[in-house]
């Protein structure tokens, strides 16, 4: 009762269930950022981002919270076409600006930090530039693919024909959804002057669409205009030596994924030396190949200039037997 009624004081966190609700809220923030999470009483995964949206709620008091069950207001639901929970829709101005699906509770409060400055009245100042933005985006890799769904999972038949013919022309390439942010997917059509997707850019520069890889495909030409992809083999050799301790793990380092990983973070925390780590569970290739790669079966590794010292018991000993810190610093 006590949590109840300490979200009821919170004015700019509502619930919706009617039509009639939700349009009211939307009209009340008028420019400000109002947030919409659509849930179901049935899913645990919601009743948790229920509380990250009660905690955001606390920090972002501009800004208004709305919960709205997704089967009891349909009309609201399929209007936005809502097909599975949580899911949380974006409003300014009473217009959709951008959409999040899933129980991600990092990627809401980016979502929420960012929107919420952007285009408040107290906060333009410090709205960071949307053409900033898409250049960063267009140059984070050297080939980047703004498409709708995923290389695994493509969401039009336009985005799943440029994915196929990148592979089949070995060409490794960067993704970006741009289902997932609406902002990117309306300001990269005015930044690029090209009104559709997918859209694909080398070294910063627009290629085109599909029409045009089609024909440097068949011409030959798309191997010279985009990069080659390296060998898996190339692939875990470099990221094995992005930093001099590497530590492969479930998780990072704010977040363990496993009792393994979290062990082995205290105990490298507990030494005051620095290292880097990658999330295996971020990226199937790498934790499949670096098995095989290592020849050691199980996560988390740790890398120390390249070379495997071995997985939690390892550490563990070198850490009983007084010889972690040297041999973290490749003295031993």
């Amino acid at each position: 009762l006590a949590a109840g009624s300490r979200e009821e004081k919170m004015a700019n966190l509502v619930e919706a269930t009617s039509q009639k609700d939700f349009e009211e809220f939307l009209a009340k923030a008028g420019k400000c950022l109002t947030v919409v999470h659509f849930h179901a009483a049935w899913a645990p995964q919601c009743g948790q981002m229920n509380e990250v949206m009660a905690e955001l709620a606390k920090e972002h008091t501009g800004t208004t919270f709305v919960k709205l069950e997704a089967e009891t207001v349909p009309e609201v639901s399929e209007k936005y076409e809502i097909s599975s929970v949580p899911t949380f829709l974006f409003f300014k101005a009473g217009e959709k600006v951008d959409q999040l699906d899933g129980a991600h509770a990092a990627e809401l409060t980016k979502k929420v930090q960012r929107l919420a400055v952007s285009g408040g009245p107290a906060g333009a100042a410090e709205a960071p530039d949307l053409n900033e933005r898409l250049k960063k985006l267009i140059n984070a890799g050297p080939c980047m693919l703004f498409m709708k769904g995923s290389p695994q999972e493509p969401r039009c038949g336009f985005s799943r024909q440029i994915v196929g013919l990148l592979k089949e022309h070995n060409i490794q390439f960067s993704s970006f959804d741009i289902l997932s942010d609406e902002e990117v997917r309306q300001g990269l059509k005015t930044f690029s002057n090209w009104p559709t997707y997918p859209q694909l850019y080398v070294n910063g520069e627009l290629v085109g669409g599909l029409d045009i890889v089609k024909e440097l495909a068949e011409s030959g030409e798309l191997e010279n205009t985009c990069p080659k992809a390296v060998s898996l083999e190339q692939r875990l050799k470099s990221v094995i030596s992005q930093s001099p301790i590497m530590l492969f793990m479930k998780g990072n380092k704010e977040e363990a994924r496993c009792g393994f990983s979290r062990q082995i973070l205290e105990i490298l925390n507990g030494t005051g030396v620095d290292y880097d780590t990658f999330d295996i569970l971020q990226d199937e290739e790498v934790r499949q190949g670096l098995k095989t790669y290592s020849n050691w079966p199980t996560y988390p590794q740790l890398y120390v200039k390249g070379e495997l010292i071995g997985g939690l018991d390892i550490v563990k000993e070198l850490k009983e037997s007084g010889e972690l810190v040297s041999v973290l610093k490749g003295e031993s």
